[in-house]
């Protein structure tokens, strides 16, 4: 996590700062394969170097990026959550409780997909 370190640093709320660690830490535990990095000033993870999921923060919420592919395939399990959403990204509001289940499912999902990617985007 010390990747994320100055990332973390820079995010003024300290609750909001708590939940990003709490779900960049979990992706780093949960995948200890993913690359953590920053790129344009946000963490993500690559694998062999093509990217997998991004992250970015906002004053009321955290934005998850698992690039088009990864929003056309849930839609629906996202929209079921709650959640809202555009074609490239979900905002988990502050105050809501992430859906891990949701988030691995993404991941899992765009490692499969991208085994064979040698981009960084699809």
């Amino acid at each position: 996590m010390e990747v994320f370190a100055e990332f973390l640093d820079g995010i003024g709320n300290p609750e909001h700062r708590a939940r990003t660690e709490e779900v960049l830490s979990w992706v780093s535990h949960t995948y200890p394969d993913l690359e953590p990095v920053v790129k344009w000033n946000q963490p993500m993870f690559t694998d062999h170097g093509t990217y997998i999921i991004g992250f970015s923060v906002a004053k009321r919420h955290m934005s998850v990026a698992p690039e088009r592919a990864g929003m056309e395939r849930f839609t629906e399990q996202i929209e079921q959550s709650g959640y809202e959403y555009t074609k490239e990204l979900i905002r988990l509001p502050w105050n809501k409780e992430v859906d891990f289940s949701l988030l691995g499912k993404m991941i899992d999902f765009n490692i499969m997909d991208k085994a064979n990617c040698s981009t960084f985007w699809r």
